[in-house]
């Protein structure tokens, strides 16, 4: 079985190329580099440099017989988003539009969509279910919806069959340190975290003590991106088995507060992490927690690396061999 991985250079992306050669698929990685790195890319999948805007390239590689598509190549940053929408118009929605119609011109039959918990907006009950109100509160999730919705149709109009995957707060990195290419411009709380401890960053801001929860500070369910990975695997294989389409959420359904975090990323590193209480930021819910009922049931899905201690021994192996690399005397 041969898998094209769009934006298969990034973070997520080079997870989710490593599970399908992991479990014995020939992946191509598509991707034209902007975000992703090619320290990500792996020799035992092929590359093409390419851009999903470029319509007629997109067309010719999807051609090429592929069993299916995953589909990761978006613009990302929920603030950036609501500053420049165009910007994420063309690349989130008119590429996927790209996407959809050189996949189903060459009938290329499965695409599997990473989604994301943005859709949904802030939560009007816990864990958030596939049947929560999706109101997202930032464009980026707006786009992410949009793209929902376009895939529902071209399902019912052209029988691509697709699954989305919406993801919570991926974190973490491949246990097996086969992965080593750190993301550019971090903006979620770990690797900020990781930062600190490597020093690179001179203390971690965390915005807000004063929510309605346990100790203040806000709560997030926080997922390893190899459990996230391990998922878009399941859902091809369901999809071909099924022939049917899918959304499912993807969480720990375990949540985890700021300052829990950053306590046991002192812990786990053995470095001091200074941090400061700031402000709240604009739009941001006390707290966030999935249920992954669904991916349980339907792909039998189970988070094996999603526990906190997991999440950061696996992050700050890779910020502490560079770290060292750089001098700072981390050991």
């Amino acid at each position: 079985m041969h898998i094209l991985v769009i934006g298969g250079a990034g973070y997520i992306g080079s997870h989710v190329v490593r599970a399908f050669l992991d479990s014995g698929y020939k992946v191509t990685v598509f991707d034209n580099l902007s975000t992703g790195l090619r320290e990500n890319l792996f020799l035992d999948a092929d590359f093409v440099h390419g851009d999903i805007m470029r319509f007629r390239q997109l067309s010719e590689v999807m051609g090429g017989g592929f069993d299916g598509c995953v589909h990761l190549a978006a613009l990302k940053a929920a603030g950036q988003s609501m500053l420049h929408p165009e910007q994420y118009s063309r690349a989130n929605l008119v590429g996927t539009i790209n996407i959809l119609n050189a996949a189903t011109a060459s009938s290329l039959g499965v695409l599997v969509f990473s989604s994301s918990a943005a859709i949904f907006g802030n939560p009007v009950y816990l864990p958030i279910d596939e049947d929560h109100p999706k109101e997202p509160e930032n464009f980026y999730g707006f786009t992410k919806l949009e793209i929902e919705r376009l895939l529902a149709w071209y399902d019912r109009l052209k029988g691509l069959k697709y699954a989305a995957i919406r993801y919570f707060n991926a974190a973490g990195y491949d246990v097996q340190g086969r992965i080593r290419g750190l993301e550019r411009n971090p903006e979620n709380l770990l690797p900020v975290v990781m930062e600190v401890a490597a020093g690179i960053r001179p203390q971690l801001s965390v915005f807000g003590d004063d929510y309605p929860t346990r100790d203040g500070s806000c709560i997030r369910d926080y997922v390893h991106v190899s459990d996230l990975a391990s998922a878009h695997v399941s859902a091809f294989e369901y999809i071909r088995a099924h022939k049917e389409s899918l959304s499912v959420n993807l969480g720990s359904e375990t949540g985890i507060s700021v300052l829990e975090m950053v306590e046991r990323a002192r812990h786990v590193t053995g470095r001091a992490i200074p941090s400061v209480i700031a402000s709240r930021r604009t739009g941001d819910p006390s707290e966030l927690v999935a249920s992954s009922r669904k991916a349980r049931e339907l792909l039998h899905w189970k988070p094996q690396y999603s526990d906190a201690d997991t999440l950061i021994a696996s992050t700050w192996e890779l910020y502490r061999t560079i770290a060292v690399r750089c001098g700072s005397g981390i050991r």
